[in-house]
């Protein structure tokens, strides 16, 4: 039997896991500790486990399926390459220049201290050419200049290059020149054509997004190089995949290559994992809840589609890539809780006491009360974690808990771990509300899917903030993103600046170029070997109001542009209104580029279904406890999930334990068991 293996290494631990073909049913897990030094040696670790746990021989794994967190590391950590630009003279400026956002209203032109950009003015060199606004060349290349200020970059120590000259969205032919004169000068030498990267107008994002390219190529390719090494080493034989930022696949030539798409990898999984999930369970919009130890990840999923943008923050930049809607913000199990000395108000993260030492509770030499240590002293978390391969120091918990109650003066350990996990609550509702409520959704019409190692120990209660329900916890919650790379279908996306006011863009001109476009996904999905009935081609617009800054991307269809625009018009109006709320009558709407998605579907595992029980939930009950909500200790049954099938009912408060993760379920609430096994809290009323 050939076997498929989901890898996901987050801030905490690495997830994996192992499926046998499709309609097998086989599936096993394994949760094991990152490595933050060297990300690989945790994978190692995780795959020579599951294996061995399994019985499953090395080279009986036909794919690895990878979500990596090493480009965003890079980016985070200021640990990237040094980075050498070649841009058209008079441009040299063109990164420092940027836009001219601030974080914030005034105060920000006040407190902002301009963050370095990826290539140094020190390390930019402009060469002697130029391409005009409709692809003419108005200066030829410079060939020897060019090689004299490519030797002088080289030599001088840069460990990757990127051109990124003026219009070359328009026509690559000089930048793909100059490539070429690195190749024939420093064979093998990382170069990165802003063009290749993004084939789009607006030169600062352009250049921007090809230098932080350049920024995390090197260490990327070099994890990428190693880890495929160390796989073969054990046996492996099967194709390694690597997850992209918009939840597709892609090869690892190709992430070594372009690793700015897979700049998002990690969290793109768990929505791609968690929307599977909800699907087969009948729901098709969805928020996604991703709280794992350093941060929370969110998104809205509608229509059984995540919400792809075409831009993403990562550290001060913002960077043109296409990538899921996730919103992160700095709350997970481990973000400590502090109270300033100046205001004496508590606050939470964003702060974390990471993998190592972690939490106080995890027995490690942490001492700083985190979110964890709360949920250990309110008796939220079981003092056994991982299947009992983890203690939790109850003792430890309460100790560091009780120094934010000393600091607020309050009288127990209890009330400053009820107000930690109030206060984290919040800061997570904000950000779902951020996906949803600030772009046009009413969040109680979505299902909350909780995941992530700490999603289902709040989920109830976010969702009672945000009334988003019923909440959706699957089985191994923690491993969702995991999950999320075996479901992952193989995407890339080809696209082209065509900037037209909607009255005066001739259809047939619109059509030639999706049709050109769609040839070139065609012959993408030709390339990776994807057979005729598991590929698809779709096709966007991005539109926006004529002398508008920003556009909303809109489906179209090459068939009906035939017969004229009208309908793509009326539909970005109806967009435009959801997200912003209003349209503008009389204002002319434009096209600014064209793009055509091609998608390869790939086998999904199947999930598992559980036989009908009835609704006592009584047989799964293994102990009960006196448990600390809203200020009460309230008799609490705990249940093991592993003996909960569907149909069984039960009402809160209640906890359900498991190897990866613990579900609260809050007093005035019911949960249920559905067909897959997931749990469904709804409120009773």
């Amino acid at each position: 039997m050939a076997f498929r293996l989901g890898v996901d290494v987050g801030g905490t631990f690495t997830d994996l896991f192992l499926v046998g073909d499709e309609g097998s049913g086989t599936q096993y897990r394994v949760k094991t500790p990152s490595t933050p030094a060297d990300p690989s040696e945790g994978v190692l670790v995780g795959v020579r486990r599951i294996c061995e746990e399994s019985g499953v021989a090395m080279g009986d794994v036909r794919n690895i399926l990878h979500g990596t967190t090493v480009a965003t590391n890079a980016v985070l950590e200021s640990k990237g390459a040094r980075v050498g630009l070649i841009t058209t003279q008079g441009f040299a400026q063109i990164l420092h220049l940027a836009r001219s956002q601030t974080p914030g209203p005034l105060a920000g032109w006040i407190i902002m201290i301009k963050p370095d950009p990826p290539a140094s003015l020190a390390d930019t060199r402009e060469a002697v050419e130029r391409m005009g606004p409709r692809g003419e060349t108005v200066v030829e290349v410079d060939e020897a200049q060019v090689e004299g200020i490519v030797r002088d970059l080289v030599e001088s120590g840069v460990e990757s290059l990127t051109v990124g000259l003026i219009n070359s969205y328009v026509n690559p032919a000089h930048e793909e020149r100059i490539g070429e004169i690195v190749e024939r000068l420093y064979p093998g030498f990382p170069v990165t054509l802003s063009a290749q990267v993004l084939p789009e107008f607006r030169e600062y994002e352009r250049t921007l997004t090809a230098c932080m390219n350049s920024y995390v190529r090197p260490k990327v390719a070099t994890y990428i190089d190693g880890l495929q090494k160390q796989l073969k080493a054990i046996g492996a034989t099967g194709d390694v995949n690597i997850l992209r930022s918009d939840a597709g696949l892609m090869t690892t030539t190709e992430a070594a290559r372009n690793p700015i798409y897979g700049i998002l990898s990690g969290p793109s999984g768990g929505v791609a994992g968690a929307l599977y999930v909800a699907r087969k369970a009948g729901f098709d919009d969805i928020l996604t809840f991703d709280m794992g130890g350093t941060s929370t990840d969110v998104a809205l999923c509608q229509n059984g589609e995540p919400t792809i943008g075409r831009e993403t923050s990562i550290s001060h930049f913002r960077i043109k890539v296409p990538s899921v809607n996730v919103h992160t913000v700095g709350a997970g199990g481990g973000s400590i809780a502090h109270v300033p000395e100046l205001t004496k108000a508590l606050r939470v993260g964003p702060q974390s006491a990471g993998a190592d030492p972690g939490p106080a509770s995890y027995g490690r030499g942490g001492a700083e009360p985190t979110v964890t240590d709360a949920n250990v002293v309110l008796g939220h978390l079981p003092p056994r974690l991982l299947g009992g391969e983890m203690e939790l120091d109850a003792d430890a918990a309460r100790a560091s808990v009780q120094t934010i109650a000393d600091a607020m003066g309050l009288g127990s350990a209890e009330e400053a771990a009820e107000g930690i996990l109030a206060i984290v609550n919040e800061n997570m509702a904000g950000a779902l509300r951020l996906v949803s409520v600030q772009r046009g959704h009413d969040p109680r019409e979505f299902a909350l899917v909780a995941y992530g190692g700490a999603g289902p120990l709040h989920a109830n209660a976010v969702a009672e903030i945000m009334g988003s329900f019923p909440v959706l916890v699957p089985p191994a919650p923690g491993l969702l993103c995991a999950i999320g790379d075996l479901v992952a279908d193989f995407r890339d996306e080809f696209a082209q600046t065509h900037i037209r006011v909607l009255g005066e863009a001739e259809p047939a001109e619109v059509g030639s170029i999706l049709e050109a476009l769609g040839a070139r996904a065609t012959a993408w999905l030709d390339n990776e070997g994807i057979p005729d009935d598991a590929r698809s081609v779709t096709y966007t617009a991005d539109m926006r109001y004529h002398r508008q800054g920003y556009e909303i991307p809109v489906a179209i269809d090459p068939d009906e542009v035939k017969g004229g625009l009208e309908a793509l018009e009326e539909r970005f109006n109806a967009l435009h209104e959801q997200l912003y709320g209003f349209r503008m009558p009389g204002t002319a709407c434009e096209i600014v580029n064209l793009r055509a998605i091609g998608s390869g579907a790939v086998s999904k595992p199947e999930l598992p279904v559980g036989t009908p029980g009835g609704a006592d939930a009584s047989g799964a009950v293994t102990e009960e406890h006196e448990i600390v909500f809203k200020g009460e200790r309230l008799p609490t049954k705990i249940y093991d999930r592993a003996k909960l099938t569907t149909g069984n009912r039960f009402d809160g408060p209640a906890i359900v334990t498991e190897f990866d993760s613990t579900t609260v379920v809050l007093p005035g609430y019911a949960a249920e068991i559905d067909a897959n096994l997931n749990i469904l809290i709804n409120p009773k009323a």
